[in-house]
């Protein structure tokens, strides 16, 4: 049985979501994000070391609309965000940790790391800190604005579905059991 590299995976959703994503994004703009958004995950982590499920939340978004932090949009009385679609319904875990890390962020960088490389990395950073591999994660990803309730509903495999369902949900993604496996766990 092959065990599931993150890198791979992680690399692979990241290419998928844009070509013109670069690791020297912020080194100008915000020089300490990487830091930043570390250290957040780390105090994270320490205090709860389910938050691997970080990595869920990470793919959470990219399954619906790519990575583009559509995951972390609410509900208001004006609009329906992806979070309480029935698939994802009590099923993920985090988005304290992302609002914490983004308001640490926003205090040295006002409005210039997005939302969605903030996920991206902390996902990457919450493998590392509970003992898993570190990979690069290309930076410049934008936040929606927007999200498609249809595809949330579509694209997220649901509580009810069986092995059968997983499968095909996670294949059609372009991702192997092992990684739905990996991806899967809490």
């Amino acid at each position: 049985m092959s065990v599931l590299d993150p890198r791979h995976l992680l690399l692979g959703l990241a290419a998928a979501a844009s070509a013109q994503l670069s690791v020297t994004f912020y080194d100008a703009s915000c020089p300490s994000a990487l830091a930043t958004i570390k250290s957040g995950v780390t105090a994270a982590v320490s205090k709860e070391p389910r938050m691997g499920s970080l990595l869920r939340l990470h793919f959470h978004d990219y399954f619906v609309q790519g990575c583009n932090a559509s995951v972390l949009l609410a509900d208001t009385a004006n609009f329906t965000g992806e979070q309480t679609v029935f698939p994802k319904v009590n099923s993920i875990r985090g988005l304290d940790v992302i609002d914490r890390i983004k308001a640490h962020v926003e205090a040295v960088c006002a409005q210039t790391v997005s939302c969605a490389d903030i996920l991206a990395v902390a996902a990457r950073d919450s493998i590392v800190a509970l003992g898993g591999p570190s990979y690069t994660v290309p930076l410049g990803r934008r936040d929606s604005t927007s999200v498609s309730l249809s595809k949330a509903n579509r694209d997220l495999p649901p509580p009810t579905s069986d092995l059968t369902d997983l499968v095909g949900n996670f294949s059609r993604k372009g991702l192997s059991v092992t990684d739905m496996v990996a991806l899967s766990g809490n």
